[in-house]
This record gives structure tokens, C-alpha cells and sequence, in this order.
């Protein structure tokens, strides 16, 4: 985003009501601008709305391409572009399916209108966000899994857990490599030992494991 100009947004939402009062709510902000709208999955893959506008705010429900298809598909079209997307539902398939198709954030509608806002904002730059309050739901199944991890060989050291939070968050090597005064390989290092003390073998177990501490809605 250059200057001081606004985040652009592209708003998609089949409720014409639901989008205008979400579009009024959003130009509200000082720093946030909705420029573009559609009503479904396949409007929001228009290329020429897609080139103009910073992030994507995407219902997960919606009739003909779900949310969850149009995310995958707009990521593989402009795979730098940040997808937010809105949901009623505290559903642990529909989170897992959207990490997996790239989404940046995770936002109950039923949410106070802030969460909208911190996840834009996050997502935009280059964040990974989940409303609070879905942690503890959404968490839950794999609370007994974390257990077995830490009653089984080395813990992971506080260095390499801040590592692995600032990863599951959405900063790179070089940026936690910057923040933290090291070298990008021994960013990498603490970050694969972390991998490897606590259990996890990838970006989604990452970002569940993530979900479960509490670090994509503290960054």
C-alpha cells in the first residue's frame, strides 16, 4: 500500500444487503476502502478487478463457487494477494480447507466488526489471522495430539518457539532474522528444530498448532 492511500478492497458477498452494510462500515475507516464488490465465487476471478485491489474480504458461503473454491482459484491467478474470509460458522473443516486453499484470515460474522478490521489489516500485511474466537473451539481436537507430542522427547527452546510463532504468523526468515538481531540460517535452524521437537511436518499442522497457542490473533 504507497503513501498514505487506502487499502483496496475487493468485497464478495451474495446478500446485497449484508455487502452494502459491510461496505459502509469498512469506507468508515481512515485507512481501508471497498473498490470493487461482487456476488459470487466467479465474479471475484475477474482479472481486471483482481489487479487493482490490495486484499480480497470473501464470504465462505455463498451459492454456485463456494468461498472456499473461489479462494484457491483467485490464489493460483494473483498467489501475493491477501483473502479474508467471513463465515456464521465456528466449523473446524471449513478453517482447515481454507488454510490449505491459502486464505489469510479466518473472521466470524457474528464478531464484533473490529476482527473484520485486525484480520484486513493483518492479512495485508502478510499476516496470518483467526478470530479469538474460534481458538478454543476450532482447537480443541488437537489438544489431546499436543499432549503426546510434549510427553515424548526434547522441548522446544524459547528462542525456537518465538521463531516458530513469527513463521506461523507470516513473517519470512529474513524479516525474524532482522527482528531478532541473528543470521537467516540460524532463523532456519531454530525453526526446523522446532518443527521436529514438537511434532509437526508442515504448513497446516503449523498453522493448527498455531491456532491452538493462541499466535494468529497476537500479531
Amino acid at each position: 500500500m504507497p503513501g498514505n492511500s487506502r487499502l483496496r478492497i475487493l468485497l464478495v458477498e451474495d446478500h446485497e444487503t449484508v455487502r452494502q452494510g459491510l461496505k459502509l462500515l469498512i469506507d468508515r475507516e481512515s485507512d481501508l476502502e471497498v473498490v470493487a464488490e461482487a456476488s459470487d465465487g466467479a465474479q471475484a476471478l475477474d482479472p481486471g478487478v483482481l489487479a487493482r485491489v490490495d486484499i480480497v474480504v470473501m464470504d465462505v458461503s455463498m451459492p454456485g463457487m463456494s468461498g472456499i473454491v473461489a479462494t484457491r482459484r483467485l490464489k493460483e491467478i494473483r498467489p501475493d494477494l491477501p483473502v479474508v474470509n467471513l463465515t456464521r460458522h465456528a466449523d473446524q473443516t471449513f478453517l482447515e480447507e481454507l488454510l490449505q486453499a491459502g486464505a489469510s484470515g479466518y473472521v466470524l460474522k457474528q464478531s464484533p466488526h473490529a476482527e473484520l478490521f485486525r484480520a484486513i489489516r493483518a492479512a495485508a500485511a502478510g499476516k496470518q489471522y483467526v478470530d479469538p474466537a474460534l481458538t478454543h473451539h476450532l482447537a480443541a481436537p488437537f489438544a489431546t495430539q499436543e499432549r503426546k507430542r510434549r510427553g515424548r522427547g526434547p522441548i522446544a527452546t524459547d528462542r525456537e518457539t518465538e521463531v516458530l510463532r513469527l513463521v506461523a504468523q507470516g513473517y519470512s526468515n529474513k524479516e525474524i532474522a532482522a527482528r531478532l538481531e541473528v543470521s537467516t540460517k540460524t532463523i532456519e535452524v531454530h525453526k526446523a528444530n522446532a518443527m521436529r521437537k514438537i511434532g509437526l511436518s508442515g504448513r497446516i499442522e503449523l498453522l493448527q498448532y498455531a491456532l491452538r497457542q493462541g499466535w494468529l490473533h497476537d500479531s
